[in-house]
Order: structure tokens, then sequence, then C-alpha cells
């Protein structure tokens, strides 16, 4: 009887014993700081004030030349782009970097623009989403800060094997892109004759800095609160250090001032960042 006793109390301590309380794990992204593995735009990505810095993109189709095409990453996946091939057989190829939207037909169409105004380059906007594309500032705040460091490199170093080790690169892209033009000129290294970038995070290392094989075009807003004219100058200060050039335009404009759908876009500033885009494009490829 003793026995059943103590066994009929310990079940009973079991079976009212108090719940210990569960520890939860906060996935929210703190906005001052970049999360490990994380691009380094993902910090403002989920900062509300730099996602209302971009307005929502009026509705357009792209209906053109180019294709989506595929090819092997380093990390094991396939990556796509959209590419417009040169009518010639040419080793230069132009690698363009989207907007925080994702590849969009604003890009496909910006893609198709510089294809026709280079001549005989080969053009390949990356599709740095994998697939997707923002529809709003929300979505596409989200698929930035989702984009990881090792992602975006490996699509990167993708394109430079499927372009071939032969090929003269260049690369342009905005906002995001602005950052992943940059980042893919020191993936590039000695293939690399130019690259472009559009108020885009600058790349805050020095030491990566001093890899670059290039000279920068830096296309900038002096009205932009993301990429402000103080990050800019120490961009600049950065390259001086690392014994590399770079071109700053500076613009009175606002962040993203450069796409025609964004209801904010200054015609204007466009045409004279395209002209100066264009003209340092053609005299590397030359």
């Amino acid at each position: 009887m003793k026995a059943i006793f103590m066994l009929v109390t310990f079940f009973l301590m079991n079976v009212y014993a108090p719940e210990k309380p569960v520890t939860t794990v906060s996935t929210v992204i703190p906005i001052c700081h970049t999360p490990l593995g994380s691009n380094d735009m993902a910090f403002l990505a989920a900062d509300p004030s730099f996602q209302m810095l971009h307005e929502l993109p009026a509705p357009f189709h792209y209906q053109g030349a180019g294709e989506m095409v595929s090819f092997p990453t380093p990390d094991g996946t396939t990556a796509s782009g959209f590419l417009l091939k040169s009518a010639k057989k040419s080793k230069k190829w132009l690698l363009v970097y989207q907007e925080w939207w994702g590849l969009n037909d604003n890009i496909k169409q910006e893609s198709a623009k510089l294809y026709r105004d280079l001549g005989d380059v080969n053009v390949i906007a990356l599709d740095m989403y994998d697939g997707k594309v923002g529809e709003t500032r929300e979505e596409a705040g989200k698929l930035m800060q989702s984009a990881s460091k090792e992602r975006l490199a490996a699509i990167t170093r993708g394109a430079i094997s499927f372009v071939g080790k032969d090929a003269k690169i260049a690369s342009i892209g905005w906002c995001f892109g602005g950052m992943l033009s940059l980042q893919s000129a020191i993936l590039e290294q000695k293939q690399m004759v130019g690259c472009v970038m559009y108020y885009g995070t600058p790349e805050k290392d020095v030491e990566k800095l001093k890899t670059l094989n290039t000279d920068v075009l830096g296309i900038f807003g002096s009205q932009d609160q993301g990429i402000s004219p103080a990050v800019v100058a120490q961009f600049k200060k950065d390259m001086k250090t690392a014994g590399k050039q770079v071109t700053i335009k500076m613009y009175d404009a606002v962040h993203g001032f450069a796409n025609p759908s964004n209801p904010k876009h200054d015609p204007a500033a466009t045409a004279d960042a395209y002209k100066l885009s264009l003209n340092y494009l053609k005299k590397k490829f030359s």
C-alpha cells in the first residue's frame, strides 16, 4: 500500500506541476544593425523611412528583344538572367543589377536601351531574387532583407562563369543594384573593366576596395535620405585611401530619381546621368 501511495503522489505532482516559461526568440530585424549573413543594405530595407523613399512604380510591361536564360551557381543551384546577345560575336559583357524591386520590366527596358546604345556588347540583367519581384514597398523590403550575401555572391560568380573567362566585364546597377554593381566589380577582379553604381550602399572595407581592377563611376542624389551625401563623401575618402579612382556625380534629386516609373522621376538628371554612364562604358569597352 505504501508503494502504491508513493506512486500516486509522484504522478499527481507531475500532472499539476507549473509549466516552465517558454523563451521566444524575436525574428524582428534590428534597423541599426545588419544581421549576420545579410547584405549591406538589409538594415536599410528594414527601415520604414527608407521604404518610403521609394514611390510605387507605375504599371509597365516590357515588349521587346531578349530572353530569360539560366546558369549554374557555385552553391549547387541555378540562377537566371534576362539576356540580350550581341548580333556580332563579342567578348564584351555588361552585367545589369536590379533595383530593390527585383528584375521587373523596367530593368528589362533599361537593359535593352543599354544594349542598343552600346553596340556589340552582350547585356544580361541578373535576377538577384530568384524569380521574385516586389509589388509593394513592404514586399520589396522583405526581399532585400532576405537576400543573403552568400546567395548574391553565388549568383554573381555564376554569371561570371556564364560569360566566360575571356570576357571583358562591366557592371551597372541602381539602388540595391548600385551596391551589387560595386560588389560585382570586386568579385570579377581582372576581368572587370568598368563599374557604374547609382545610389547604392558603398563598400566600407578599404581592403576590399584595394582589390578593384577598375575605377568607379558613382551617381547619387543630394536629396537622398538613404544613401546620404555624407555616406558618399566617406566612400570617396575610402577610395582615395585604397588608391583607387572614383568619379562622383551628385544631382539635386531624390533616391531612385533615374527610374522612369518613379512618380518622382527626374527626366533631366536621368538623361544627363545616362549620357555620362554610356560614355563611360563605351570607353571601357573600346
